[in-house]
C-alpha cells in the first residue's frame, strides 16, 4: 500500500485524529525542516504529516526550507505527498470555499532554492515536468472531494507567487492573462523537488479568498482565517477518504 505524507499548510499545522505514534526530529543535507515529522495513523492508515509554515506557523513561504521539507518526507518512508494549500480564487467559479485540485502551474517565483541537482554534480539532470502533478494523486482527490459533496473544480492552473504579500490587482490581471485560475505562495519549488526525487505529489487547493480585484472588498485576515475554520473540516475527510481508499 502507498505511503501517504501529508503537507499541511495555513490552517493545518497539526492534524486533528492523527494518533501520533512518534515525532521524528530529522535533518538532512540541506538543514533541518519547517517541524518534526509525526508519524501515526489516520483514517485507519499509517501516514506521515509535516506543518510546511512549522508547529506553530512561523515561517513566511518564501523562507520555508523546501528542499529538506520533501528530503526529511522520503527519508521517512513517503512515497505520495498530498499536499494542502490555502490559495485566491482569480477564476470566477473559485469563490471562498471553493476546491480545486490543480493539474497545471506557472511559477513566478525567485530565489527560492528550487532544486536538488545544484551542487557538486557529475552530471546536468532536466527533469519531465510537463504535467507537474500525479494524475493517479489527483484521480483520488477528486474522487474523494465528489463523495463529500463539495464544491470543486477538478482542475485549474496554481499562480505561484513569491509573498509574503498578497498581489496588486495589475497582478492578478496577468496571471489570469496568463491562464491562471487561482494563486498561492507555497506550490513551488515543492512540486518539483517531488518530482526530482520521484515522489507522487498532489495538491488539494482550498479557496480562502478572493484574488485582488475579484472583489471590492479589501482583504483581511480575518476573513482569510474564517474560510481556513470553516474549510478545515472538509479537507481533514477529503484526506481520510484518500487514505481509506488506498
Amino acid at each position: 500500500m502507498t505511503v501517504y505524507a501529508i503537507i499541511g499548510g495555513t490552517g493545518l499545522t497539526q492534524l486533528e485524529g492523527l494518533n501520533i505514534r512518534q515525532s521524528l526530529p530529522m535533518n538532512t543535507p540541506y538543514g533541518a525542516p519547517s517541524a518534526e515529522i509525526q508519524i501515526g495513523e489516520y483514517a485507519g492508515r499509517e501516514v506521515l504529516f509535516l506543518a510546511r509554515h512549522g508547529h506553530p506557523h512561523r515561517l513566511p513561504p518564501h523562507q520555508v526550507n523546501y528542499r529538506a521539507n520533501l528530503w526529511a518526507l522520503k527519508q521517512a518512508g513517503a512515497e505520495a505527498i498530498l499536499a494542502v494549500n490555502a490559495v485566491g480564487g482569480i477564476h470566477p467559479a473559485m469563490g471562498t470555499g471553493h476546491f480545486c485540485v490543480p493539474h497545471q502551474l506557472i511559477d513566478y517565483t525567485s530565489g527560492r532554492e528550487h532544486t536538488y541537482f545544484a551542487d557538486d554534480l557529475e552530471q546536468v539532470t532536466h527533469i519531465d515536468f510537463s504535467y507537474p502533478y500525479s494524475e493517479v494523486l489527483r484521480t483520488r482527490l477528486i474522487a474523494a472531494l465528489a463523495a463529500e459533496g463539495c464544491a470543486y473544480s477538478d482542475q485549474g492552473v496554481y499562480a505561484c507567487t513569491q509573498g509574503p504579500r498578497l498581489e496588486t490587482v495589475a497582478e492578478i490581471i496577468r496571471l489570469e492573462r496568463d491562464g491562471c485560475d487561482i494563486v498561492g505562495m507555497t506550490g513551488m519549488p515543492e512540486a518539483a523537488l517531488a518530482r526530482e526525487i520521484e515522489l507522487d505529489y498532489a495538491c488539494l487547493a482550498l479557496v480562502v479568498n478572493p484574488a485582488a480585484g475579484k472583489s471590492s472588498a479589501v482583504i483581511t485576515m480575518a476573513e482569510i482565517e474564517q474560510a481556513l475554520h470553516d474549510g478545515m473540516g472538509k479537507v481533514k475527510a477529503t484526506l481520510a477518504r484518500v487514505l481509506a481508499a488506498g
